[in-house]
Formats: structure tokens, C-alpha cells, sequence
């Protein structure tokens, strides 16, 4: 073989490479978005490598979410201790039992690119508004395209505090059906008190499903 020959079997090995490289992200960026209220894989990160703070600044100042809550009373629900998410707000690190400690808490599971998730938003939001501080209700977004989510928030006007929870980790320790959208509804000594895997259209539905256990 000569010193030619190898060089050019070199070249054609690095430009093959750099090919299979391009076409690995091209896919990554452009695969569909999964179907609304099928079951999917849990992707393998919290969000994805381009949601920076720097590039995140923007979306969450126009979603301008409400704080995620700091640590109430107690340790917390049993099956989330030792869960952490990232705050969708302001992407500090949250230890999800400690901030749910105490509390009766609406959890809504969601995704960006599910419709009926989006059509759900809003009711929550409207309910969390009636019950006033009785019920606290997080939103879970659970993709791991943390900008996608946060401009999905601010097109609906939806401020509920968020967990951007891609690997999905709130919903693996509770047991949630890998189904969005789904409810769960925690007492205030952190047992469930329901699990809802289903959309709801207004808040009248949501007031009537959670129902007033206090535990």
C-alpha cells in the first residue's frame, strides 16, 4: 500500500465519521414529536444539551412562572424522597419531597407537545385559582425540551410552578402510568390520594375528581 493510498483511506475514515456524527444530530433535532396520550421512553437527560441558562433566559422570563415552593414541614412523601428536579422558573435544584412536605398537592404530569395536556393547563390554573392555598397544584413537565415547554406555558398563560423533570423520576417513584396526561393527588402526610390518568376539561372536573381528601 502506498503512502497515498493509506492518506486517502484516512481522509475518507475521518469525512465518514464526521457524516455519521451529522446525520446522529440531525436526527436527534428534527424525530417527530410523540403522538398525545401514548405511552413513550423516558429519554436518558433533564433536558437538552442547547437549553442553557443563557439560551432558558428568555423563555422564562416570558413564561414568568411562579416560584417552585421552598421545603414545607417534614420529610415528605415517602416515595419521592431523594427525587431532586430542576425549578422550571429558575432552574435551581429542587428536593421534591421536602417541597411537597405537608401539603396537599395536585400534581398535573404533561409534555409540550401534548395536546391534551395543553388543553388542560388552563383548567388547572383556573382551579389552583379557586382552592387558593387549601391545594397546591405543580405542573411536571415531563420532556426533556425544557425551552419548548416553557414557551408552551407562556402561549397559554399557564404561571403554576413547574418541575422540569425529563428523565421522568417524579412519576417513576409514585408509579404514575407512563401516560400524560396524568393527576396524582397527594395528602398532606404525603400518601396518594389518587392517581387520574386522564385529561380533564374544566376546573368543575378537576374540583369533582380530586374531591376534598385531606387525610
Amino acid at each position: 500500500m502506498t503512502r497515498t493510498t493509506r492518506w486517502t483511506i484516512a481522509i475518507l475514515a475521518v469525512v465518514a465519521a464526521l457524516a455519521a456524527a451529522l446525520v446522529a444530530q440531525l436526527r436527534d433535532e428534527s424525530a417527530p414529536a410523540p403522538k398525545p396520550g401514548t405511552a413513550v421512553s423516558p429519554p436518558d437527560r433533564e433536558h437538552r444539551d442547547a437549553d442553557t441558562a443563557a439560551a432558558l433566559a428568555g423563555p422564562r422570563q416570558r413564561a414568568d412562572l411562579a416560584p417552585c415552593p421552598a421545603a414545607g414541614d417534614g420529610p415528605g412523601p415517602p416515595a419521592l424522597r431523594g427525587v431532586t428536579a430542576e425549578c422550571a422558573a429558575d432552574g435551581s435544584v429542587v428536593d421534591v419531597a421536602r417541597a411537597l412536605a405537608g401539603r396537599r398537592v395536585v400534581l398535573n404530569l404533561w409534555a409540550y407537545w401534548c395536546a391534551p395536556c395543553a388543553a388542560e393547563l388552563p383548567a388547572m390554573a383556573e382551579y389552583q385559582r379557586r382552592v387558593g392555598s387549601d391545594v397546591m397544584v405543580v405542573t411536571v413537565h415531563q420532556d426533556e425540551n425544557e425551552t419548548a415547554a416553557l414557551l408552551r406555558l407562556a402561549e397559554l398563560g399557564v404561571r403554576l410552578p413547574t418541575l422540569q423533570d425529563g428523565r421522568r423520576r417524579v412519576a417513576a417513584a409514585l408509579g404514575v402510568v407512563n401516560v400524560m396526561p396524568a393527576t396524582v393527588v397527594l395528602r398532606p402526610d404525603g400518601s396518594v390520594a389518587q392517581m387520574l390518568p386522564r385529561a380533564f376539561d374544566s376546573a368543575d372536573e378537576i374540583a369533582a375528581a380530586v374531591g376534598n381528601d385531606k387525610g
